[in-house]
């Protein structure tokens, strides 16, 4: 499976999402950078964490103009697979992939820990390896990770079975405790309407190898090359 790793300028963890996909999942991954038209035949397309563009006006504002994200456009309308993770997200959100948006943290200070999430969708391509109600444990580090929506868009994101990760306890009990940024329900992560772009705050290629004491992220790079793997099977036998 092919898969591209987007560059904005200020991107930090292009370099790790890289190193899960081509070293640890043994996939093929290319850089896309940001002023790329092209998304080069790339079947899964990732959004790393960083500050794209310095964050400037807000987070992922500027970069949500950027020739490449037209291309990921596209590529999410045609039914491809696009992840995007902490700045990924909001990048996403910014380009109107996604609903909602990001504002400062409730406490107004930068979060750097690990946090837990309950998994509410496991039938996604990005969650096909984890079970309903499993609880992960994945680092979040952000400054603008507070998920909010109007209570009506809310309600219909809930109807639509598109909260795909929520803060929670260890226990996977929803409390206002586990919410570190003071997300709307909790929200930690969503899809769109048909399931195949997600973002999430926390950052799941932190912990995809032992060697880092967790590989709770892992599942999510693997769901998604698997899936893929599976299309291009199935296209390749229909020829």
């Amino acid at each position: 499976m092919k898969c591209g790793v987007v560059v904005f300028p200020g991107s930090n963890c292009d370099h790790d999402v890289y190193h899960v996909l081509k070293h640890v999942l043994e996939q093929e991954v290319t850089f896309l950078w940001h002023q790329d038209d092209s998304l080069q035949g790339c079947e899964l397309i990732v959004l790393p964490g960083g500050f794209a563009y310095g964050d400037y006006l807000r987070a992922g504002a500027l970069a949500a103009l950027s020739p490449v994200m037209g291309a990921v456009k596209r590529h999410a309308e045609a039914g491809g697979l696009v992840l995007g993770i902490c700045n990924g997200f909001q990048v996403l959100l910014e380009a109107g992939l996604l609903p909602g948006a990001m504002r400062r943290n409730e406490n107004l200070r930068f979060q750097c820990l690990d946090v837990h999430l309950r998994t509410e969708r496991a039938d996604l391509p990005f969650t096909r390896r984890l079970k309903p109600g499993q609880v992960l444990r994945l680092p979040i580090a952000h400054a603008e990770g507070n998920y909010e929506d109007s209570p009506a868009r809310l309600d219909a994101l809930e109807a639509n079975g598109q909260v795909v990760f929520r803060y929670c306890e260890p226990d996977g009990r929803i409390t206002s405790e586990s919410n570190p940024n003071g997300a709307a329900r909790n929200i930690a992560g969503i899809c769109n309407v048909a399931g195949n772009v997600l973002g999430l705050m926390p950052h799941p290629e932190r912990c995809s190898e032992a060697v880092l004491g967790n590989t709770d992220g892992l599942a999510l790079f693997a769901s998604a090359v698997e899936v893929g793997s599976r299309h291009l099977q199935a296209a390749g036998a229909g020829r």
